[in-house]
């Protein structure tokens, strides 16, 4: 399978590459920091890019290097905590609209257009009103109102799978809804929940990144690539790094993970697999 890859989806590879240095950036951030992320050093402020500040440091004198390694470990936690949520509720509506149907099928399928017409982003807005900020309370919002393409995704790969033989030969042996959905239906709608969970990461670190720069996310000085954008707007000029680093940071992880949804998408897809597209 990974020797396939490797030949016929090339970008699906550099993608897996760039998840797992965020995957072990995330998890080995206080072993490979050179500094601590959250120190101020003022005589060291808006140092440039050196053989000792790689990164060079912050207005603060804090060493962007550091922070960014840290800030990994954010964007990781929220788009696999927000994912999970999401992943899961949408499966289970999904699965159950798909196999029951009838007017199960038509509640569930109303519910999901319910939830369609809420705006996360302002949804987000509104809690944080009310709560102030909190990177939980994000994770948990965007899992709760990001689910409804998953539900539709799944819905459509039941509707097909609980028609094939395998599915009709154990209801026929008398074997319950809820094995057969566990152990035949779902493990064979896996390939595109996958594909879906993996580009859903991306969306979701570039908006608490998002929520991050306008003040609403990670609250300092907890280091995030969002924060770190608007700490540094005022020094453009400067210290370009201080936004450059953070930037490259964002697009490269959300590049990393479309790569690789995309990549999947195309190999387990067999009408792909068979034209020989590329990535």
């Amino acid at each position: 399978m990974i020797k396939h890859a490797l030949k016929t989806q090339p970008l699906m590879m550099w993608g897996a590459g760039i998840v797992a240095l965020l995957i072990l950036t995330a998890f080995g951030c206080q072993w490979l920091a050179p500094m601590d992320p959250i120190q101020q050093t003022l005589n060291d402020r808006l140092f440039a890019p050196s053989f000792h500040h790689l990164m060079g440091t912050d207005q603060y004198g804090r060493d962007v290097f550091s922070r960014l390694l840290y800030g990994s470990r954010v964007s990781l936690a929220v788009g696999l905590v927000a994912v999970s949520i999401y992943i899961f509720i949408g499966t289970l509506v999904g699965a159950l609209a798909g196999y029951y149907g009838g007017w199960v099928d038509a509640v569930l399928m109303r519910i999901v257009d319910v939830v369609l017409s809420i705006p996360t982003f302002y949804l987000i807005l509104m809690v944080i009103a009310f709560l102030g900020p909190n990177i939980m309370n994000v994770m948990v919002i965007i899992g709760l109102t990001s689910w409804t393409d998953v539900a539709r995704l799944v819905r459509g790969e039941v509707l097909s799978l609980k028609e094939r033989e395998f599915v009709q030969a154990a209801k026929v042996i008398g074997m319950k809804d809820v094995r057969i959905i566990m152990k035949h239906i779902l493990p064979n709608a896996m390939g595109p929940i996958l594909v879906v969970a993996t580009l859903g990461i991306g969306g979701v670190i570039l908006l608490e990144s998002s929520l991050s720069f306008l003040g609403l996310g990670v609250q300092p000085p907890t280091p995030s690539w969002g924060n770190m954008l608007e700490e540094g707007k005022d020094h453009l000029t400067d210290a370009w790094w201080l936004v450059t680093f953070p930037g490259l940071a964002i697009f490269i992880t959300v590049l990393g993970y479309n790569l690789l949804g995309q990549g999947m998408r195309d190999l387990l897809d067999p009408r792909l697999r068979g034209s020989g597209r590329n990535g």
